[in-house]
């Protein structure tokens, strides 16, 4: 198991409920990288990846 999977798994355990937007996890991801400036780029990263997951000229 990774480390990251730890807080994954917190997510799905507190929020498993909760339907959000987009637009809302964009705003969160801001408001993080707005108070982590070192993990801007895996954000960034991580924000394209979402962004292109259903992207046929990636595969």
């Amino acid at each position: 198991m990774y480390f990251t999977d730890r807080g994954i798994e917190e997510l799905v355990e507190r929020r498993a409920d909760e339907q959000v937007s987009i637009e809302w996890l964009a705003e969160r991801l801001r408001d993080f990288v707005d108070l982590n400036p070192e993990f801007e780029t895996p954000i960034e990263r991580f924000a394209t990846y979402l962004a292109r997951l259903d992207d046929e000229d990636d595969e």
